[in-house]
């Protein structure tokens, strides 16, 4: 798929469902003997009406997505094996999975033919792995190789949040009953929790409110200041049509605005050096005047990447000699 081709869920398919699968269907629900594995930990379903947010959520930490149909008994153990693969990494990926039979439009927007299919998304962007049912072999290169380099694709294009912990419904029952540490694995600080609800929701405006209300109590928190800049970033620019963005930017190249929008194209879309260089680029090209709005977006920019980023320092850098 395009880099720039927006992922947009809304026309039906017909036929996304392999017939072969219907030889295998069951009835037993997800979790019950003999069916479809829960969601549980960073494993979550998604359908068409949280489809968007969740691409959206990408641009915060990686995602592994499944399409697949959960009353097919082929496609059972991968999905056990793959959600425990995730889980195994606490939050440095998340597990998404789409049942394509109800969900058809999703498939239509990745150019899905049949389930299962397995894809990688980073940034809003889908990577497609393998739409087939993977044999042992290509399963287990997908758990021991193909995760680990998302992660590290992810971090290298500045996606280093931590996915949120949904917890298993039963499991969370068992340990508040007993008082054991199943109950403490949340990721997320309580005070992050309404934001984070928020920014799940797609509500990045209420979220950036949120995250400014912990910071006012806590200056200091870091993870509030980054996901803060995040859902700033989403709210202004996360629907966005890119070429249009990227057209308007190059036929106004003196309009701070049109600067400003194209920079936050990029780094949604993880290229953080293109960012950085096109505002840095904006100044240094005599723009002075607009120093405040673009240093303020850059302050902003600078919260995101791990503050040992390279790209950060020479950032940093950058523009401090252009402002003295």
């Amino acid at each position: 798929m395009a880099d720039n081709q927006q992922v947009n869920p809304g026309v039906s398919l017909a036929g996304a469902v392999d017939l072969e699968s219907l030889k295998h269907q069951v009835k037993a629900q997800p979790g019950q003997t003999g069916g479809a594995p829960k969601a549980n930990g960073y494993v979550i379903d998604t359908t068409e009406n949280t489809f968007q947010a969740m691409v959206q959520t990408s641009t915060t930490f990686p995602i592994l997505l499944l399409l697949w149909t959960p009353t097919d008994d082929r496609l059972f153990d991968m999905a056990r094996r793959l959600g425990d693969a995730v889980n195994t990494l606490k939050g440095k990926i998340q597990l998404a999975r789409i049942d394509v039979s109800s969900n058809p439009s999703i498939a239509q927007a990745l150019q899905v033919q049949s389930a299962p299919a397995i894809f990688g998304l980073i940034g809003g962007r889908p990577m497609p792995v393998i739409d087939v049912l993977p044999t042992e072999d290509e399963l287990k290169q997908i758990i021991e190789q193909l995760i680990p380099r998302l992660i590290a694709l992810a971090q290298k294009s500045g996606v280093t949040g931590t996915a949120p912990y949904s917890g298993n419904p039963d499991e969370d029952a068992d340990a508040d009953s007993t008082g054991g540490a199943g109950s403490g694995e949340s990721q997320t600080p309580a005070e992050h929790a309404e934001a984070e609800r928020l920014s799940k929701a797609g509500d990045y405006a209420g979220a950036a409110a949120a995250y400014g209300q912990v910071l006012e109590a806590n200056p200091n928190d870091t993870l509030a200041a980054r996901e803060r800049s995040k859902a700033l970033l989403l709210a202004r620019s996360g629907d966005a049509d890119v070429r249009v963005v990227r057209a308007n930017a190059a036929a106004h190249p003196d309009d701070v605005d049109a600067q400003l929008a194209v920079a936050d194209v990029d780094m949604i879309g993880g290229q953080i050096s293109d960012a950085f260089g096109r505002l840095l680029d904006y100044l240094a090209a005599g723009h002075r005047d607009q120093i405040d709005p673009v240093r303020g977006r850059l302050l902003e920019y600078f919260t995101i990447p791990e503050p040992t980023d390279e790209r950060l320092r020479q950032a940093r850098r950058r523009l401090a000699t252009l402002m003295y």
